[in-house]
């Protein structure tokens, strides 16, 4: 990789990217002046939901490395990525780098752990109440439940900031965020109307919250689950936990480089350009270690996702519950 140069820094791309995003920005506030108090509003909000998900891919590949030269320059540009999409970086880094050291294991990665969605049986078969609920058709709600996904980010990245114990950044996030919200939503609530404010508050919230979770439970979800005391060289537990989305560089700009989700976990600072050449090279050392690479297309990885969402909402169910007797119950 090395060698090919597929590890250096790509100023010219970020540059283009961050210009280009500052463009459709300034489009969407354009717009949204000129449209005024009409419905026509929600396509904007829309419209912001894409582009603050655009941003936050960005934030991940300024948190990995791969836009600036240095790690504090890195640091500092993706805490304010971050703060634009309203998301706290001093939590999502934290979070983010146990499930690049343990994907997809027990115990260890949090994006495994029990939310609303459980991902193993063993928290499906310990949910109770509205969860159970929710756990028992998990696959069909999933995409449907995404649409919280936006406010539910908000949320932790707040419960974090005020947390007790030490917060690294605390107070610089805290201002950042308030001055991001303030910034959204004082305009927002003075000139429109209050439901149509709200309306468009939700749609925004609703479209980041489907576009990140649709582009990130392709990775990972439905590919193999690693127990708590398993060990596996480094490039095994990368490879075989990691999915790869086909398509090219339209899928490239769909997913921010995420759709080469095997090499991102090789080699989490490669610059998102490089990802697909390099591509070739890992698929020619999987095969000669003989290590299974994943790759399928968009639609294909989200009916796996459906599937072993409802494969592991089964522990939920009633294990002595006759599924005759229940259809005629329901009836």
């Amino acid at each position: 990789m090395r060698e090919d140069g597929l590890l250096r820094r790509t100023p010219w791309f970020y540059s283009l990217l961050g210009a280009a995003l500052l463009t459709v920005l300034g489009g969407f506030l354009t717009g949204s002046f000129l449209l005024g108090q009409s419905w026509f509003q929600l396509l904007i909000a829309a419209g912001l939901g894409i582009l603050f998900t655009q941003v936050a891919f960005m934030a991940h590949e300024a948190a990995h490395r791969q836009i600036l030269s240095t790690g504090p320059a890195n640091d500092r540009l993706a805490r304010a990525l971050a703060a634009v999409v309203g998301m706290s970086y001093s939590w999502w880094d934290s979070k983010h780098s146990r499930h690049h050291a343990n994907p997809n294991r027990v115990g260890r990665d949090p994006d495994i752990e029990v939310d609303t969605i459980s991902f193993v049986e063993e928290d499906a078969s310990q949910a109770r109440g509205l969860r159970r609920v929710i756990t028992r058709h998990q696959g069909w709600l999933f995409f449907p439940l995404l649409t919280l996904e936006g406010l539910n980010l908000h949320f932790l990245s707040f419960r974090h900031l005020v947390s007790r114990g030490p917060v690294r950044g605390r107070w610089a996030e805290l201002g950042l965020l308030t001055l991001r919200f303030g910034i959204l939503l004082v305009p927002l609530f003075w000139l429109l109307p209050v439901g149509m404010a709200f309306a468009f508050l939700g749609v925004q919230l609703a479209v980041f919250g489907l576009y990140m979770g649709a582009t990130f439970a392709p990775n990972h979800k439905g590919m193999p689950v690693i127990a708590r005391e398993a060990r596996l060289d480094f490039f095994s537990k990368q490879v075989r936990t990691s999915r790869n989305i086909s398509g090219g560089w339209w899928a490239t700009w769909l997913m921010g480089g995420l759709n080469y989700q095997v090499e991102h976990h090789l080699f989490p600072s490669m610059p998102r350009p490089h990802l697909g050449r390099a591509r070739r090279i890992v698929r020619d050392q999987c095969r000669t270690l003989a290590v299974p690479y994943t790759e399928t297309t968009l639609w294909r990885s989200y009916g796996i996702v459906i599937a072993y969402l409802n494969r592991v909402g089964l522990a939920a169910r009633d294990p002595f519950e006759c599924p005759i007797t229940a259809q005629y119950r329901r009836a």
